[in-house]
């Protein structure tokens, strides 16, 4: 008989693996399970879903479950895998009721995360949502419809069940959203788009903390200017309601009054399952993985936003859960079960977000606490600098802040802000990290230059070129 590779999870690290599997080895007899009903869609999309410049849900689908079929991976949809059974080398899911055994020769554990909700009181209430996968997006945009409710197919049957009558018959004025993160400043667009109030609450000094003061006051700034209300250094103490639905948000000491609330305080993997059977997790609280994406037993394998990955700068395991990491991972992956051991790449956290028309990005390491922790003793600098030559109209100021090693002059990492050319120029940065460049080696690298595209000397050149003064003192 042929081997049988089994894969949990239908989402970017799984079908990127089941799909890489079956294209190598047409004679593998692949398995997908996948508990909900959604497969092989861009989750980055769905703020933008919310707002309306993505009109269907189904525009976020990178694979539908016909096309999968098409590929010969046996796409299992609603089924949820409860046990893993190591010795035997079977999984056990649970359809309609019914638990279904399948054996495996080698197992991808690919559960992704979940949306973490703090104990905050009042949380239990209609109208808090969370964001984190498709039927959330379609819960929420069915809450800010309008009362007499908008034709399309994100409301037909299925979609946003958990909404409750009074949100169809309500329209909201105000939305809060507790956390500046990622997902707390898109939807904070999207809210603002849709005509709310926004107020955004965050226990931290500031917003998008893993980039830096310096980039996140210009964030605030830009924020602000664009009608959100901002509760910085301050935690939500409670949500309070009445009837059972959202009035208002209790933070330092006040009362601010919402129709919804958004909890965006961040994602915890789902490594649940794999701990349970004996697969070990690392010091992040993800599935601990080698650089060939195998766990602490040889037939299973983990990836995407339930594993861990190496840190190129620091060499150690790292969770940063992005697109790019799951999708690569599963791909490596799909290519080892199948005879070519492939390794699932390092990262180094690069990170792209649109904040109104703000571009803020970032890479490697940029906090000092951070670095002196991996060994490293930090210097950095901010600089800011046109994006276009002087003389080309049209340009606007970009501030970029570089961290690097006094020691070594190994460049650390970037964080960058400015209304263009900074989700492109980041991808610099991020290379030579990958390349563990010093500070001076990137002062000199060969970028282009054309006036309308940037100045002679580019952002990133001049960023270096001063934090390297600063380095010889």
């Amino acid at each position: 008989m042929g081997k049988t590779f089994v894969v949990i999870g239908g989402d970017a690290a799984g079908m990127s693996a089941a799909s890489k599997a079956k294209r190598d080895d047409p004679d593998l007899e692949v398995v997908v399970f996948e508990k909900g009903e959604w497969v092989s869609y861009g989750a980055c999309g769905l703020p933008y879903y919310v707002k309306d410049d993505i009109e269907s849900l189904d525009d976020l689908v990178t694979l539908t479950p016909e096309a999968v079929a098409e590929r010969g991976i046996d796409l299992r949809q609603n089924h949820e895998v409860v046990d893993i059974d190591r010795n035997g080398m079977t999984v056990t899911a649970v359809h309609d009721g019914e638990r279904i055994e399948q054996s495996y020769d080698d197992l991808l554990v690919a559960t992704g995360a979940r949306a973490v909700v703090p104990p905050i009181d009042g949380a239990e209430l209609d109208g808090v949502f969370t964001l984190h996968g498709m039927e959330s997006a379609a819960t929420v945009k069915r809450a800010l419809a309008p009362a007499t409710g908008v034709p399309g197919d994100e409301f037909r049957e299925g979609y946003g069940a958990q909404v409750h009558e009074y949100l169809a018959a309500t329209s909201p004025d105000a939305v809060g959203i507790i956390g500046g993160g990622y997902i707390g400043l898109e939807m904070a667009e999207a809210f603002d788009a849709r005509g709310l109030d926004v107020s955004v609450f965050e226990m931290l000094p500031h917003v998008l903390a893993p980039f830096g003061a310096d980039v996140a006051e210009e964030v605030e700034d830009h924020l602000e200017s664009n009608g959100v209300s901002l509760s910085l250094d301050t935690t939500v103490e409670r949500i309070v309601g009445e009837d059972g639905r959202v009035t208002g948000i209790e933070a330092g000491g006040e009362r601010v009054p919402v129709d919804v609330v958004l909890v965006a305080t961040g994602i915890a993997p789902n490594a649940e399952l794999a701990e349970e059977n004996g697969i070990e997790s690392g010091e992040t609280g993800a599935i601990a993985t080698d650089e060939y994406g195998r766990t602490n037993d040889d037939h299973v394998f983990a990836a995407g936003d339930c594993a861990e990955a190496r840190n190129a700068v620091t060499g150690s395991p790292d969770y940063v859960p992005l697109a790019l990491t799951a999708n690569r991972a599963g791909r490596a992956i799909g290519q080892t079960v199948t005879g070519e051991p492939t390794p699932v790449g390092d990262i180094v956290g690069t990170a792209v977000v649109k904040a109104f028309d703000l571009e803020v990005a970032r890479t490697g390491i940029i906090d000092h606490e951070i670095a002196r922790t991996a060994g490293f003793d930090p210097v950095s600098q901010v600089i800011e600098q046109e994006s276009r030559a002087h003389y080309y109209p049209g340009g606007s100021p970009i501030t970029v802040r570089v961290t690097a090693d006094r020691d070594s002059g190994r460049l650390l990492g970037a964080s960058m802000v400015g209304h263009e050319g900074v989700a492109q120029r980041i991808n610099t940065v991020a290379t030579a990290l990958h390349a563990e460049l010093t500070v001076e080696e990137v002062e000199y690298l060969d970028l282009a230059y054309a006036p309308p595209f940037g100045p002679v000397w580019d952002p990133i050149l001049t960023a270096a070129k001063v934090l390297r003064g600063k380095l010889d003192r």
